[in-house]
């Protein structure tokens, strides 16, 4: 990759990774497409996108491909792409990933690497679209990326592009990855998913009831490694599955009691910690760059 710091004219964001603290689906639109509920929790962790704006308006991805992807399907290129149709602009960028999320394991990567180019780009090129036109060109891109776009902790429904603020507590994660990877509409066809599940109302959220996530029981069936995950997390605390990938977690109220979890799980996992945030950290970081 080439030199992406500060000094060659690159910027850093923050791409956060996302958790759904449940996933329920109580039907489908008429065109087919599953309704979902979920509340989306964001974390102070996740990936950082490299910016560098060019005057040929070329978009160029640098560092290679994510997980063999294309760069013309790159969702990050692809975004910024949208932003110069929709902005009407004839600047160009650079733009590098440097990946931590991973891929495919239902925490945001994709969506989140996309929102950021959205919402930096759109600082950096001064075009000042505001959140809901971003929000709009990133449900283009997927469904996922409008929540990341506004950068607030959100009840989720539709495709989950609906979206409600909503205040959670401080809380830390212990997020495991059994390092599987399970195509999401693979998972949508399954027969055994639950597809007209009694509609959650916030009430039921906030009183702590098990609302569970409707690929859990799909996932632990067909893969060993997530349910070896389960099984190991279990012995800490109450595992969950974050949206329809294989990334689990645990939710811990100090970080004290997340980081004795993590000492007592045995080697050889694929484990970490991270903390909720109360706001997006890409646009806690694109505030204090321009105002």
């Amino acid at each position: 990759m080439n030199d992406i710091s500060p000094a060659a004219d690159w910027t850093r964001w923050p791409a956060p990774a996302k958790l759904n603290l449940f996933l329920r689906i109580p039907g489908r639109r008429a065109d087919g497409y599953h309704l979902l509920q979920t509340v989306f929790r964001l974390l102070d962790w996740g990936d950082t996108i490299h910016l560098r704006p060019r005057t040929d308006g070329r978009v160029v991805r640098h560092g290679g491909s994510t997980a063999g992807v294309d760069e013309a399907d790159d969702l990050t290129v692809r975004a910024a792409k949208l932003l110069q149709i929709e902005a009407n602009g004839t600047q160009g960028v650079d733009i590098a990933v440097e990946k931590r999320i991973p891929v495919g394991g239902g925490f945001g990567g994709g969506s989140s690497d996309a929102a950021t180019v959205l919402v930096a780009l759109d600082a950096l090129w001064g075009a000042s679209l505001g959140l809901d036109r971003l929000a709009a060109l990133g449900l283009r891109l997927g469904a996922d990326v409008p929540v990341f776009v506004r950068g607030d902790n959100a009840w989720a429904e539709g495709v989950g592009e609906h979206l409600t603020p909503v205040e959670l507590p401080p809380a830390w994660y212990l997020l495991a990855d059994p390092g599987v990877h399970v195509p999401t509409a693979a998972l949508f066809q399954a027969p055994e998913l639950t597809r007209d599940a009694a509609p959650a109302t916030m009430r039921d959220f906030i009183s702590g009831g098990p609302l569970g996530n409707a690929f859990e029981p799909v996932l632990r069936r067909r893969e060993p490694a997530v349910e070896a995950v389960f099984a190991a997390l279990a012995q800490v605390g109450t595992p969950h599955l974050t949206g329809s990938g294989s990334g689990c977690f645990v939710e811990f109220a100090t970080r004290e009691s997340a980081e004795a979890a993590l000492a007592a799980l045995p080697p050889g996992l694929a484990v970490w910690l991270a903390a909720g945030a109360a706001r997006s950290p890409l646009h806690v970081a694109v505030e204090a760059s321009f105002t």
